[in-house]
């Protein structure tokens, strides 16, 4: 288990050994979450959001016709589901 201290700056240096086995390279943003009792670090995964108006008509589609809400969420689920294979 690694240690860490809070400098007077509310700065805390997270071990070599912690980034390197993440690969966090300097500039790296996190999102922080109270968890209360204690704090979260997600590091924040950088990428664009995908919207329809930016995909719309690259691929050829033989079926029933889909809604706009339909398509949005179904490239939601994929760029989800790609984020949590680090895919992206």
């Amino acid at each position: 288990m690694e240690t860490t201290r809070l400098s007077s700056k509310g700065q805390i240096t997270l071990p070599k050994a912690v980034r390197d086995l993440h690969r966090w390279e300097p500039g790296t943003d996190f999102i922080v979450e109270d968890t209360g009792d204690g704090v979260l670090l997600r590091p924040i995964k950088k990428g664009r959001v995908t919207r329809l108006e930016d995909v719309a008509g690259c691929l050829k589609y033989d079926g029933p016709a889909r809604t706009v809400e339909e398509m949005n969420a179904a490239i939601e689920a994929e760029v989800c589901a790609r984020h949590a294979h680090d895919r992206y």
